[in-house]
């Protein structure tokens, strides 16, 4: 293959009949997995594009991304074409061209490759071309695949790819089965493996994963070490977190023989793999004898763990699967690495919507109420929140809300909110004045914060800011009214601002509109909001929500379009809060036929 060659139209614009592609990728444990999903999905919208060469285009992309992302380390930008000949293009660019992918073909050995790069062996069989461009602070690593795949080159093919765990790794060791299957099926159970391995969230179930690939088919017995966040959750004083082995009757008593004998890491972050000490009492009169290896888990420059493999008898393991191991090594550390990110994130995630939202709902005497909150979960705090407090003087403030966005953002939003209504309340402003301060207080935090960002662009020389630089606006939809039981009912005044209207329920089934559209929170300069007071009668009911109910699609169409909500909520006459609540909850659910792709909030408030 020519490795040395540009092709001549890797510079030019895409011609007509061929698609293209480009995105920048996170120098992350996540960026092999999300690359993949990009190219497939690229792929798979062109006509006739066989699935061999999907599978290669996969292997490939897996193999350059993750080279760039464990020896460069910076961002990556992936660029892929489909050429109107039916040849893929992949190019792969990051930002640290001191470190070089070495060429495979100089015969150097896994145990003498330095950390830098391994060579491009894969690349190598299933491009008809690949090579490597240097330009002032980048490096782009780029392969063109032949029409129809790599069976249109010479020589052996790679395996078809496949889905399940027990079926990506070779068929267990044999004396001469190592290196026939090394040049058919490595090459796509390394990029089946990634797939696999990047689609876990949860750091035990990939050192499992790890286990089921190796055992027995490239060793008799395996064992990983999580270091750091693993060893303090798991409590267990730093002994293996997995161990595995081709016989179950022996899993016990070697991981007792391992417990005794932890790897002890070397200096410096070499992924091995280095020799490790036979446990061999532990392996019954077969195993008297054998070679173990260990191999450091590395992953952003840090330390993860360590995976120890044996074989029994006297052969050991071949060059050419302690080099495959290595290579499934360092996929196993990206996975673990972006499975302790997300836990990291879920943690924080849980901790600040516990911190946002109220720790009980508050009794009102008189009045009845129900709750349903469903966050849709989908990378950080809901942005819906609610609260029902006592506000003093028999008075009580019931609040719904949706701010602009989720996550950090919205945490933000709604820890400024949600504390300063309650104070408002207490001090004794009314519903109307409430939403005038909350209002005038969004606008001067979101011009105090960009500000800020102002201040600090300019300290590190950055340019000015212009329209649609800096944090953006900081808005909500708000709905807040305060409850006044009394002798026959309770008095009710509120006030929506950009949210979905309360509707009320009257005994008879009755559906009425209980308020009048008014703007969004933190969006108008003194903007003066207005109040409305109604009273609810014994069994009526308040029925408040967000636009998760309301805006619940069903193909094209919406929960409430034709006044859908409404009917629903006169359907329920006669219900308590809490069956009223239940019932509209599982109409909204049953709507969609899946999961809410919105975050839920609905409040239910009954006068008895």
């Amino acid at each position: 293959m020519d490795t040395a060659a540009i092709p001549t139209q890797r510079e030019s614009e895409a011609r007509p009949g061929e698609r293209r592609g480009r995105a920048t990728l996170p120098g992350s444990p996540v960026a092999p997995g999300s690359a993949r999903t990009l190219v497939r999905a690229a792929l798979a919208e062109a006509p006739g594009v066989p699935a061999r060469l999907v599978d290669d285009a996969m292997a490939v992309v897996s193999e350059l991304v993750t080279n760039a992302v464990v020896h460069a380390g910076t961002d990556v930008q992936i660029d892929w074409r489909l050429e109107d000949s039916g040849a893929v293009l992949i190019e792969v660019r990051d930002q640290h061209p001191s470190r070089a992918p070495r060429d495979a073909t100089r015969g150097e050995g896994p145990y003498d490759t330095p950390e830098y790069g391994r060579g491009l062996r894969l690349v190598g069989t299933l491009a008809e071309s690949w090579g490597v461009t240097y330009r002032t602070g980048a490096k782009t690593v780029w392969a063109r695949l032949p029409p129809g795949g790599s069976e249109a080159l010479d020589g052996p093919a790679p395996d078809p790819a496949l889905e399940v765990a027990e079926d990506l790794a070779p068929q267990p060791h044999r004396a001469d089965g190592d290196r026939d299957w090394l040049g058919r099926g490595a090459l796509s159970f390394l990029a089946e493996a990634s797939d696999l391995l990047a689609g876990q969230l949860d750091e035990n179930l990939v050192a499992a994963l790890t286990g089921q690939l190796i055992v027995p088919r490239l060793a008799d017995w395996c064992a990983v070490w999580l270091e750091g966040e693993a060893t303090v959750r798991g409590g267990d004083g730093g002994g293996p977190a997995r161990v595995w082995h081709a016989s179950e009757a022996r899993i016990e008593e070697l991981r007792c023989a391992l417990e005794k004998e932890p790897p002890c890491p070397p200096d410096g972050l070499r992924s091995g793999p280095e020799p490790y000490p036979w446990p061999g009492h532990a392996l019954g009169p077969h195993g008297a004898c054998g070679t173990a290896l260990s191999y450091r888990l590395i992953a952003g420059g840090r330390p993860l763990g360590t995976l120890v493999i044996g074989r029994c008898g006297p052969a050991g393991f071949p060059d050419e699967v302690t080099g495959l191991v290595e290579d499934l090594g360092r996929r196993v550390a990206l996975a673990i690495g972006a499975a302790r990110q997300y836990a990291r994130q879920a943690t924080i995630s849980a901790v600040l919507q516990r911190g946002l939202l109220p720790g009980a709902v508050a009794e009102i005497p008189g009045v009845s109420s129900a709750l349903v909150y469903e966050p849709c979960d989908k990378g950080g705090p809901s942005g819906d929140f609610y609260d029902l407090f006592p506000a003093g003087d028999g008075r009580w403030c019931f609040a719904v809300g949706d701010v602009q966005g989720k996550g950090p953002e919205a945490a933000v939003v709604i820890g400024l909110a949600r504390p300063w209504l309650r104070l408002l309340a207490r001090e004794g402003y009314r519903v109307a004045d409430v939403l005038d301060r909350l209002n005038q207080l969004l606008l001067d935090d979101a011009t105090e914060a960009a500000d800020a960002a102002a201040r600090a662009l300019v300290a590190v020389g950055g340019r000015p800011l212009v329209s649609g630089d800096g944090p953006q606006t900081r808005f909500l939809s708000l709905l807040y009214g305060e409850l006044t039981p009394h002798d026959g009912g309770v008095r009710c005044t509120l006030a929506s601002a950009g949210h979905p209207l309360p509707l009320v329920l009257g005994p008879d089934g009755t559906v009425r509109t209980a308020a009048r559209p008014q703007t969004l929170l933190g969006v108008v300069e003194d903007e003066t909001y207005t109040s409305e007071t109604l009273e609810l009668r014994p069994g009526d009911s308040l029925l408040c929500v967000t636009d998760g109910v309301t805006e619940r699609r069903s193909g094209s169409r919406q929960f409430d379009d034709g006044d859908g909500l409404a009917r629903a909520l006169s359907g329920c006459a006669g219900l308590s809060a809490e069956l009223i609540a239940e019932r509209i909850r599982r109409l909204v659910h049953d709507f969609g036929g899946g999961l809410p792709e919105d975050d839920l909030a609905l409040l239910v408030l009954q006068a008895e």
